[in-house]
């Protein structure tokens, strides 16, 4: 059994090229690697690399991650400006015995010195949300750091083994500097290839307040299906930061376990994930919470030609 789930669906491009690796009887490392570069390397996907939302400085920096489930190898870069594919830097970084996650200047002086291709990440496209996003905010009811849609993937293959992997670009004009949940470990990504994998997606700092990535991977060692872990891990945080801060975040996971099982769950409206396995081609799921248990349904095709033809529309500045 092998098998793929990711987070929102920009990924689905993605988890149907690693698929043909996994289909192959390839490894999960290299599946993982190759389905995050697709997202990084869409520029209309402006949440991720090549293209994603620059800080209040309107510059791209970019956080990514990877780990193996087999070794329990991690790799990580944050606030890296100017190399094309981040997922591929975090994932030589873990093949490190120390220094597996590295920051700025740090990650990036690593980065040419391991000769990882440079690139200008910020796009016109870019340019254009950023300016429209500072008029908005001036003129309108609006927070500056509406947009974070991490790539978040968990993946199993064929000999057993999983990985799990993360990109993003971050909040939408956040603090220079500024660093969420995606690159660290047991928040915006955890996988044993004993037990399964999870990832999140929302507001890294609260979920980082809840660990969630590993949270959800503990619960599936005690037994529980990864959709139970999933909407448990979910709700729980989801309850506990209201109760003690007043209001929560976007809170969104991903899960997979050894046996090719996943579970998804959010709260919030319009989640969207991929997913595809040795018996099920690459889709495309919607999902919603209904008091604590999470539905799903497959995205119809209106609703992704829709999808694309948003994200690929001409911007005008404002």
């Amino acid at each position: 059994m092998w098998g793929m789930i990711a987070t929102w669906t920009m990924a689905v491009e993605g988890i149907t090229e690693g698929s043909h690796i996994l289909k192959n009887h390839g490894d999960a490392g290299d599946a993982i690697e190759i389905a995050i570069k697709a997202v990084e390397d869409f520029e209309y996907y402006k949440s991720v690399g090549y293209g994603g939302l620059p800080n209040e400085d309107m510059e791209v920096e970019l956080d990514a991650a990877y780990m193996d489930g087999d070794t329990l190898d991690i790799g990580a870069v944050a606030a890296i400006k100017d190399f094309a594919n981040p997922i591929s830097i975090a994932r030589r970084l873990s093949k490190e015995k120390v220094n597996n996650v590295l920051v700025a200047q740090g990650a990036e002086k690593f980065a040419h010195q391991e000769g990882f291709e440079r690139k200008n990440m910020l796009t016109d496209r870019a340019k254009i949300h950023y300016r429209n996003r500072v008029k908005a905010v001036k003129e309108q009811d609006i927070k500056p750091y509406s947009g974070h849609d991490t790539v978040g993937m968990v993946c199993l293959d064929s000999h057993g083994k999983m990985t799990a992997a993360t990109s993003t670009s971050g909040l939408f004009m956040k603090r220079k500097g500024r660093i969420g949940d995606s690159p660290i470990v047991g928040s915006g990504f955890y996988v044993d290839s004993q037990v399964g994998g999870a990832s999140a997606t929302g507001l890294g700092e609260d979920l980082m307040k809840g660990c969630i990535s590993y949270e959800i991977v503990r619960l599936m060692k005690e037994g529980m299906h990864p959709q139970d872990a999933c909407e448990k891990a979910v709700n729980e945080l989801d309850i506990k930061l209201k109760e003690r801060r007043g209001q929560a975040g976007d809170l969104s996971v991903v899960a997979m376990n050894y046996q090719g099982e996943w579970g998804v769950a959010t709260n919030i409206e319009g989640f969207s994930f991929a997913v595809v396995k040795e018996n099920e081609e690459p889709t495309v799921y919607l999902t919603k919470n209904m008091n604590g248990k999470c539905v799903h349904e497959v995205a119809s095709q209106e609703w992704l030609d829709n999808y694309m033809k948003t994200r690929m529309a001409p911007l005008v500045e404002k």
